[in-house]
């Protein structure tokens, strides 16, 4: 009786297991989202825009020809395929952020980027802690991986507000009323 009641203890626990979600946070999913728009961001604008790539059919048709066009080589797949992969080993350039105002919570940059002074950063209001910094970095991985076929379409087609078009309208990341700027 008592091996049956276990088994059955067992089976109960393993079915809740696995049907029960950890519960994110949205500060830290939307600051993950923001953050990777940024970093996208950053990473077309140092793209030369005269530079392009041939996207199309590689396929000859019946007449000889082939069809294919050129776009920017920031604006194609390839390239924010091979982006997306290493974008989120930059979530450690940003932490945690208290608005000292409002004590509203949000993730910002505040390492410099490659030419970039330190410039206006109020470092007392940033809480620094390398868990966090692991667990930006494990948010925004999981949105690329959930999310990637969206931001692909959104960064492609759009060309403004795309930190609100992706994060709040597309994925749902972010709640209208959190913050809009990172």
């Amino acid at each position: 009786m008592m091996a049956v009641l276990l088994h059955f203890g067992v089976l109960i626990a393993a079915f809740l297991s696995s049907h029960v979600e950890g519960k994110r946070d949205p500060i830290l999913y939307c600051g993950a989202c923001r953050a990777l728009v940024d970093e996208l961001l950053y990473e077309i604008r140092k793209v030369n825009p005269k530079k392009t790539v041939d996207v199309g059919s590689f396929r000859i048709s019946p007449d000889g020809t082939q069809e294919q066009n050129k776009v920017p080589l920031a604006k194609s797949e390839l390239y924010l395929t091979e982006v997306l992969e290493e974008v989120c080993e930059k979530m450690n350039d940003y932490g945690l952020y208290v608005d000292p105002t409002t004590q509203e919570k949000s993730y910002k940059r505040f390492a410099p980027r490659d030419n970039e002074g330190i410039g206006s950063v109020d470092f007392k209001n940033f809480q620094f802690n390398p868990e966090e910094s692991n667990s930006l970095k494990y948010a925004c991985e999981r949105v690329v991986e959930e999310h990637e076929d969206e931001v692909l379409s959104v960064i492609t087609k759009e060309t403004d507000n795309l930190a609100d078009k992706l994060c709040t309208e597309e994925t749902g990341l972010c709640k209208e009323s959190l913050h809009n700027e990172l």
